[in-house]
């Protein structure tokens, strides 16, 4: 399934190289894997707890 997936990354990344993620969404998943990496795996988490976590984040809730 996952090999059918349309990986994208995020306009922010821009041209430069930076350090990226890419995205694939599968039905009530989300596949994040490294853009410089992508033949190490992927890891898959629940579109509702990668949206909670992204809210916690933004809403500097995490000690990061």
């Amino acid at each position: 399934m996952i090999k059918q997936a349309t990986w994208r990354k995020s306009t922010y990344s821009g041209g430069e190289g930076g350090q990226c993620v890419e995205l694939a969404t599968l039905d009530d998943y989300v596949c994040i894997r490294d853009s410089k990496d992508p033949q190490l795996g992927h890891l898959t988490v629940g579109r509702e707890v990668l949206r909670s976590l992204v809210g916690r984040i933004k809403a500097g809730d995490l000690n990061l």
